[in-house]
């Protein structure tokens, strides 16, 4: 465990509590019955968290499985969800590349559906149209670093001469956008000045860190009871990077240790808000935040040697 856990500002959580805590899942692999499965039993549990959507059915070949907006029934379950105070999070148009009108298109169908008024907030899916993704998501070295091990960009939502381009749509519609996920169970200690913007990434309003999740393994790791311990004690923030689709539900069955543990952090003095919530609160109480080239120095090698090592998101 790192020992250097400072923190720019203690941070007073509404209602007295002692830290928060939420999700943003991304809807690979995920069935219908799976999202309920899991959705249902947040919800009686008293959390809110953000579910991540793709609005469009898919028109070509898709690249992930996982239901979309497309289906009826699972629209129709997401809105509910949306009713229940969850918010809906946008992960791309559709689990397939999209060039710019099928985005219009997209974000349009995703308005039509979650309402126009609140600036989204979104995770890139590993589509062309992704922003700022790939070795894109770092500067300088690090890129080339990147860019050595991994060679080839297959991501263009940021470039004004590709047919992938949305980057202006981005600006106007989209509050957050995530990039580096860590680690740390507390997202703040790896990332104290989210939200932020990096005038390098201007298509961007601002970012936001998660924590690691991906699946049902990595996911319990991250929130084992001696980590919800520690997030207690510093009194910090989680945004857990999530897909429920991976492996979270087996057999029509919730994961015993995903449940156990959903079940301990919701009986602690947490605040469960949605993503876009959370972040609002940051950005009110800290003030909106340009990440400096020393911070963005330090979370880019921290991301960056992780994923090398361990595989992070």
């Amino acid at each position: 465990m790192n020992q250097d856990r400072t923190f720019e500002k203690p941070l007073v959580w509404p209602g007295n509590r002692s830290f928060a805590f939420t999700i943003f899942d991304d809807p690979d692999a995920q069935s219908l019955a799976g999202c309920r499965t899991v959705y249902d039993f947040l919800a009686d549990l008293g959390l809110r968290t953000t579910v991540g959507v793709w609005p469009c059915a898919p028109i070509r070949k898709a690249n992930s499985g996982g239901e979309t907006c497309g289906n009826d029934q699972y629209l129709s379950y997401v809105s509910n969800l949306q009713k229940l105070g969850f918010e809906i999070g946008y992960h791309n148009t559709t689990p397939h590349s999209s060039f710019r009108s099928e985005v219009e298109q997209g974000l349009a169908l995703f308005r039509n559906y979650f309402g126009s008024k609140q600036p989204l907030t979104m995770a890139n899916h590993y589509n062309a149209e992704a922003i700022y993704w790939g070795c894109d998501r770092l500067t300088g070295t690090r890129r080339q670093v990147y860019r050595a091990l991994q060679p080839g960009n297959k991501f263009f939502g940021h470039v004004p001469d590709s047919p992938y381009f949305w980057g202006d749509l981005c600006r106007e519609q989209v509050r957050y956008c995530r990039n580096f996920v860590l680690r740390d169970i507390n997202t703040l200690h790896g990332c104290p000045f989210m939200p932020y913007h990096d005038p390098k990434k201007p298509f961007v309003n601002t970012w936001y860190a998660s924590s690691e999740g991906a699946n049902v393994e990595s996911f319990v790791e991250t929130v084992s009871e001696a980590n919800q311990e520690q997030l207690d004690r510093e009194g910090g923030a989680c945004i857990m990077y999530v897909h429920f689709g991976h492996g979270f539900v087996k057999n029509s069955r919730l994961d015993p240790r995903f449940r156990q543990l959903m079940t301990a952090v919701s009986k602690r003095n947490g605040w469960f808000v949605p993503v876009a919530t959370l972040l609002d609160y940051l950005q009110q109480q800290n003030g909106a935040k340009t990440i400096t080239p020393q911070q963005r120095a330090t979370i880019e090698w921290r991301w960056l040697s992780r994923k090398l090592v361990r595989g992070t998101s």
